[in-house]
């Protein structure tokens, strides 16, 4: 009863309030980022409060008042916060990013700038100055994204404050000459376990996205040319008493391309995936092929569309081929003495993004290079080199379509193509 009532009165109060509206004032002034807030600008601009407690108690008035505000000029959005507080109270953990967990004094953005209430980004700045970022994905978060944005905060008798820039590059958003953006803002009191929101939000859903307000006042940007090339170069030496010394070199490159303001390219050529974590061994005796994690980055970044059906695995790209290929081109009595602990992906690439209808698109392409083991001959011992992961092309296409009332269509399909005798596939689910 008492959730149902706290629910009642979010609802009512939503009703009550109407739409929730926060101004955005365009300035030409330089803002350095101190968290003082101390320009011209931050005396102009419209600060909003009136936070709602999210938790411990829904509805209730939060125990600390938060102000924030908005202003914005050619090249980002500046956030400034102030979450009012008992200066010697305010949390001291210091944590790494993308950690959030209930020891830390927190304040979030969450941007919704396709006015879908789906799909958005979130931006979190801990009381330590510890960033926190993700890409909201129809109520997941996503926080292997690690975007490119500047933050700063100052803890003071009365509390603690923070001033955020945003850059346009960091987020996506229609070319239009007026903006029609999503918003909500909630902040993190740690001592107290207490969430508060700018917006009310439902507590049985948790959707910052599908309950926000609206930011007004911001025309007349333009989405910047985004275009990265990251390339690289490794060298590894490996020793071992009966070989010596072996030296090796690699080469490539990474391209992020912004097709336009709503479609990204990302390429990958020969990448060296050595600095990632190795897996944990695990013996299987299941019939089922074990899931590990991804932890390359190129695979982790911006794949919200590919993984929504769950039947993208990007673990089989570039990793030890099953079992069923590895052993295609055995003879009798022959069994693998020497596998390579993957294969060499020569390329990947992939397009994705949501257009201003709301529909998604996503296109993966990867290659791998053929892989040799040694058979072995358990009859009479010789041994042979034998072909186990032929060349081998992994697709996916996918289309998702937001629909009203926080629903959609997504079909997906998926084709793997290995040259000569091996066994293809192609998966199609909607």
């Amino acid at each position: 009863m008492k959730i149902f009532l706290c629910s009642l009165f979010l609802i009512t109060s939503t009703i009550i309030l109407g739409q929730l509206n926060i101004e955005a004032l365009k300035t030409s002034e330089k803002i350095t980022l101190d968290a003082r807030l101390d320009e011209d600008i931050w005396n102009k601009v419209e600060w909003k409060s009136n936070f709602t407690q999210l938790k411990p108690v829904p509805g209730n008035k939060p125990s600390k008042p938060t102000e924030v505000a908005i202003t914005y000029n050619e090249e980002a959005l500046y956030f400034g916060v102030k979450c009012y507080d008992e200066g010697d109270s305010v949390s001291r953990v210091l944590s790494v990013r993308d950690d959030f967990n209930p020891n830390l004094d927190l304040i979030g953005i969450f941007l919704d700038t396709y006015n879908d209430r789906q799909n958005g980004f979130f931006f979190g700045v801990t009381s330590m100055g510890v960033q926190i970022d993700s890409k909201i994905f129809n109520g997941d978060y996503n926080d292997l994204l690690n975007l490119v944005w500047n933050s700063k905060t100052l803890i003071k008798e009365d509390g603690w404050f923070a001033e955020i820039k945003i850059p346009y590059s960091a987020i996506r958003f229609p070319k239009e000459e007026v903006q029609n953006w999503n918003i909500n803002f909630g902040r993190a009191i740690s001592r107290f376990r207490e969430e508060n929101t700018w917006f009310p939000v439902n507590p049985d859903l948790e959707n910052y996205l599908l309950e926000s307000g609206k930011i007004k006042g911001i025309k007349g940007i333009e989405p910047p040319l985004r275009l990265a090339l990251i390339p690289y170069l490794s060298s590894y030496v490996n020793y071992s008493k009966e070989n010596g010394a072996s030296t090796s070199y690699n080469g490539g490159m990474d391209i992020k391309y912004g097709i336009n303001e709503a479609l990204t390219l990302d390429v990958t050529l020969i990448p060296d995936f050595g600095q990632v974590v190795f897996d944990e061994q695990v013996l299987n005796l299941s019939p089922f092929e074990i899931r590990f994690n991804e932890n390359r980055q190129f695979f982790t970044e911006g794949t919200e569309l590919f993984t929504k059906s769950g039947l993208f695995y990007s673990r089989r790209i570039g990793v030890q081929a099953p079992n069923a290929v590895l052993t295609n081109n055995l003879e009798e009595n022959e069994e693998l003495t020497n596998v390579p602990s993957a294969s060499k992906l020569l390329n990947a690439s992939k397009v994705s993004g949501r257009l201003n209808n709301g529909l998604g698109i996503g296109i993966f392409n990867g290659i791998t290079a053929p892989q040799n083991g040694t058979a072995l001959n358990t009859n009479d011992g010789t041994e042979r080199e034998v072909m186990i992961s032929p060349l081998s092309n992994f697709n996916v296409i996918v289309f998702d379509q937001n629909l009203k009332n926080n629903s959609f269509v997504t079909l997906t399909n998926t084709n793997v193509w290995r040259e000569g005798s091996f066994y293809d596939a192609n998966v199609t689910g909607i």
